[in-house]
């Protein structure tokens, strides 16, 4: 039987140019939070079309944006780190236009979120161009709190 589905590769350019980190039949994570919400089509008419061997009469179409998304992670990932701090200020992150908040180490209980996992939170802005996406995703990430976070801050930099 043929595959059908999804194939991300994680690729890391080097000097000596780009190599094969992995492959999944999976989406990426964090790639696909900067991908999806750029993307015009419903993914669903996609799967379908990928199922029914009809891909090539579907017109995909993409937003004329930018999106960038800072992963927050708890202090000591990806060795060693604790579990069960509250996370505060994803409140916040609703008021913002163009900002979501995909949670990934995280738990609710009694209506509040904890820290559940080494890669936390990705924060995800889009914009019209990258240098906006970046500025917004960051300002949204300066609202969210949890003992012993940390992100990059190279993020949507070249």
């Amino acid at each position: 039987r043929p595959f059908k589905g999804i194939l991300y590769f994680g690729l890391m350019l080097t000097p000596d140019g780009p190599k094969v980190l992995e492959y999944n039949a999976r989406f990426g994570d964090p790639e696909t939070q900067v991908v999806l919400p750029r993307l015009k089509n419903d993914l669903l008419e996609i799967f379908d079309a990928i199922i029914d061997e009809k891909l090539e009469t579907i017109d995909i179409s993409w937003k004329q944006n930018c999106a960038v998304c800072v992963v927050m992670a708890s202090g000591g990932y990806p060795e060693n780190y604790v579990k069960g701090y509250e996370i505060t200020g994803l409140d916040a992150i609703k008021s913002f236009e163009d900002i979501m908040a995909f949670h990934a180490g995280t738990k609710k209980e009694n209506g509040k979120f904890y820290t559940n996992g080494g890669r936390v939170l990705g924060v995800t802005a889009v914009a019209e161009d990258i240098e906006k996406a970046r500025e917004k995703a960051y300002e949204a990430v300066s609202t969210v709190h949890f003992k012993d976070a940390h992100y990059r801050k190279d993020i949507g930099m070249k």
